[in-house]
């Protein structure tokens, strides 16, 4: 009867655990309609690079300097963790985040 329990416990387990990496479990989902800075885009900016982008030659404070350095972005948002170069350097941008980033880029940039 313990061996029987024990199978069974054991079994349990080993169906309950999962093993999915983050990209599996995060919000990946294709934005659908089209991205904007000012609807989309500022508000990810405001609260993930500003801060450490404000003033100067980096300066990602308005439409024009995140536009003109969208190349960049996109390339320093997408890295891999552990990457030096990867930004924000304070922890990664969720996949949706970085999703509504390259939209913009590929719905032509708008501002509004």
């Amino acid at each position: 009867m313990k061996k029987c329990i024990y199978i069974i416990a054991t079994a349990a387990v080993l169906i309950a655990c999962e093993s999915r990496t983050y990209e599996e479990i995060s919000d990946n989902t294709p934005v659908p309609e089209t991205v904007t800075y000012n609807k989309d885009v500022k508000a990810i900016i405001d609260g993930n690079c500003v801060s450490c982008h404000s003033p100067g030659a980096q300066a990602l404070t308005n439409y024009t300097q995140v536009k003109n350095n969208i190349d960049n972005i996109i390339n320093r948002i997408s890295r891999p963790n552990g990457d030096p170069l990867k930004m924000p350097q304070s922890g990664s941008l969720s996949p949706a985040q970085i999703n509504i980033i390259t939209k913009w880029k590929a719905d032509g940039l708008s501002e509004n």
